[in-house]
């Protein structure tokens, strides 16, 4: 039987890119997108043994790239320079050559080369007239820069972007942006090699690339009055209405309709797969009856007017002459199916069942009508910790035992567990046992969870550590979901590897880049500073800083004052008490902003000239500069 994704993948390819399609950082020779090492999948046919087979379909559709005519001459996308889609809106009359480019991409050199194979096919004279940002992931928005010439964004270009926008999409990425970034190696299987026994997918397209990434706030903020039913704006020759879907996929995010050509774009809560209801990067849960909601609501406001599907991965799809509902009958279904999640994660909680119990019970008993629908597969979320997510919702992580109410860090209880067993040797012989007579994954999962406890209790110990890396290494090959591949298979990466499996000398992800600095509200980027406070260390101090902040956005105040006390930074958009401060200081944003992320130090900055003493000394600054923290990059997930 034909594969109907396939068609859909396939359909409207007008440029494909070359098998060796590379993009450059800018200004190198260092590669931060490849096509090359992922040709094993148009080579390979049939899914080998250590690939999940509908993993492997999904991983092989997501090499249909290039360029592709979704309605013709009036909407454009690049698939498979990135995560994400990038997609251009065109004048439908033809009278216009200004365009509106959605989402693009993570990073300025893939929008760069993107946009040159839109504009190589459809017209140079293409001008844009806004981009719109439809969430607040980077995969939408962080190469936004590289779509304009030195990355200068000409006057009278309107960036539009869901209420919210700004706030999230900083939030987000950096107050907790080590950590998420971190976990997002494994998630998108960063170090693994691209290969039938590595990675092959993501789930939600290849992986991300790594080049240079920035955000603009937005000059269209698309509020719950401008986001009403029927309610037309316009950009350039190109008229959409938007429908705002807090909560959903993102805290901001919203879909848009094109009226002039029937087609409604779903950003990220609509594309054929389950989605996360919590990213396993770290994310706030999602809330899957408003997502649930909004989908029913896009039917109400979108469906009989739409004839054309498009979003922010993944293929469009199209109402036909044989499948007339196509649209409606997609949304409907992934509406069912996030609700049914919400529905019975819920019911199975008010009869005391927990949150592990709950994602056991119901992982394989969603209704045939909902999983036997490709589109509805788990190739990004799963069923099993979207499950989890609704529970911690609304009942978070203690299920209620008061034995799991204060248990012991791993590297404690790693040791008394191996104590109580018997040894580091029983550990591992007792793990060996349950792998080599695993008949499914529940043995693999036991066997994982005792080697756990050994490699926490002594991380130097290799058999346990070998021995573990083979155990999630098969776990990985099962796996439909493409994140939950990667993440066992990173760990096994991570196991097998001296250290914490990290190349000497490699260099940590950036994301809290120059370009996102400049971008943060000042409150935001003294939020960030507040988190690096090492409070313990900062108890018995009692400090009083006075700023005048220049070069700023024309947003944030000229003066501030920063206090630490017990052990807090507090941060107050008003001027310092010349009597009480304990000094007071000139300083410039972009010196602010590099000794935010601890780029540079209170004196390098005096000596430039950045910073200037008003009143006092410089030792105050100093003072609270030595109480920030640097945060280690490379610190181990599987290890402690």
């Amino acid at each position: 039987m034909a594969d109907p994704e396939r068609r859909l993948a396939a359909k409207g390819q007008l440029v494909p890119l070359p098998d060796d399609f590379t993009v450059y950082k800018a200004g190198t020779k260092v590669p931060i997108w490849r096509l090359e090492p992922y040709q094993f999948l148009n080579t390979e046919k049939t899914a080998p043994d250590t690939v999940n087979p509908s993993l492997w379909r999904n991983a092989r559709l997501n090499m249909y790239t290039g360029l592709f005519e979704v309605v013709k001459d009036a909407v454009y996308q690049v698939r498979g320079m990135d995560l994400s889609n990038i997609s251009f809106l065109e004048d439908p009359t033809g009278r216009s050559k200004k365009i509106v480019v959605v989402d693009p991409l993570v990073s300025e050199e893939c929008a760069t080369a993107a946009l040159k194979l839109y504009r190589d096919n459809r017209g140079e004279d293409r001008v844009i007239t806004a981009v719109l940002f439809t969430h607040s992931h980077i995969d939408h928005y962080g190469g936004v820069l590289g779509l304009f010439e030195d990355g200068t964004v000409p006057d009278g270009v309107e960036i539009i972007a869901p209420d919210g926008f700004l706030e999230h999409a900083i939030s987000e990425n950096v107050y907790a942006g080590n950590p998420m970034q971190r976990r997002a190696l494994f998630m998108y299987g960063a170090l693994l090699e691209r290969s039938a026994k590595g990675q092959v997918d993501a789930g939600l397209g290849k992986t991300n690339s790594t080049g240079t990434s920035g955000v603009l706030a937005p000059t269209f903020n698309v509020t719950s009055d401008i986001a009403q039913k029927g309610q037309v704006h316009r950009f350039g020759p190109v008229r959409m209405e938007f429908q705002l879907t807090p909560g959903t996929e993102a805290p901001s995010e919203m879909n848009f309709y094109l009226p002039d050509i029937d087609t409604v774009c779903m950003a990220e809560n609509a594309t054929p797969t389950l989605h996360n209801l919590y990213s396993l990067r770290g994310a706030q849960v999602r809330d899957a009856k408003a997502w649930s909601e909004y989908l029913r609501q896009s039917v109400e406001w979108y469906g009989d007017r739409s004839k054309v599907l498009f979003a922010s991965h993944f293929w469009p799809r199209w109402n036909t002459k044989e499948d007339p509902d196509a649209i409606v009958s997609f949304l409907t279904s992934q509406a069912d199916l996030y609700r049914y999640l919400h529905d019975q994660a819920l019911r199975q909680a008010n009869h005391g069942r927990t949150i592990i119990e709950i994602a056991e019970d119901l992982d394989s008993n969603v209704p045939l009508g909902l999983a036997d629908r490709w589109f509805n597969r788990g190739y990004y979320g799963t069923v099993n910790h979207n499950l989890k997510a609704v529970y911690q919702r609304y009942l978070g992580w203690y299920d209620g035992n008061a034995a799991h109410l204060h248990t012991l860090p791993p590297e404690e209880a790693g040791h008394r567990y191996v104590e109580a067993i018997g040894g580091a040797d029983k550990v591992v012989a007792l793990a060996r046992q349950a792998y080599e007579n695993a008949q499914d994954a529940t043995g693999y999962r036991w066997a994982a969870e005792l080697l756990s406890h050994a490699v926490f209790a002594d991380p130097n110990n290799r058999d346990a550590r070998t021995l573990e890396a083979d155990v999630l290494e098969q776990l990985g090959y099962q796996a439909e979901s493409g994140p939950w591949r990667n993440f066992y298979l990173a760990a096994a990466h991570e196991l097998r590897t001296p250290g914490n499996g990290v190349p000497p000398g490699t260099p940590s992800q950036q994301i809290i880049t120059p370009a996102v600095l400049a971008a943060m509200p000042l409150d935001m980027l003294f939020d960030y500073v507040g988190i690096r406070l090492n409070g313990p260390d900062a108890a018995e101090t009692v400090l009083t800083i006075g700023l005048t902040v220049t070069g700023g956005l024309a947003t944030d105040p000229d003066q501030v004052t920063v206090q630490v006390r017990t052990g807090v930074l507090v941060y107050t958009p008003t001027a310092a008490d010349a009597d009480t401060a304990d000094a007071t200081y000139t300083i410039t944003r972009d010196g602010l902003n590099n000794l935010a992320v601890g780029k540079t130090t209170p004196d390098e900055l005096a000596t430039n000239g950045e910073l200037i003493i008003d009143t006092g000394t410089i030792e105050p600054f100093d003072t609270l500069n030595n109480l920030l923290d640097t945060f280690d990059y490379w610190f181990g997930l599987t290890l402690p």
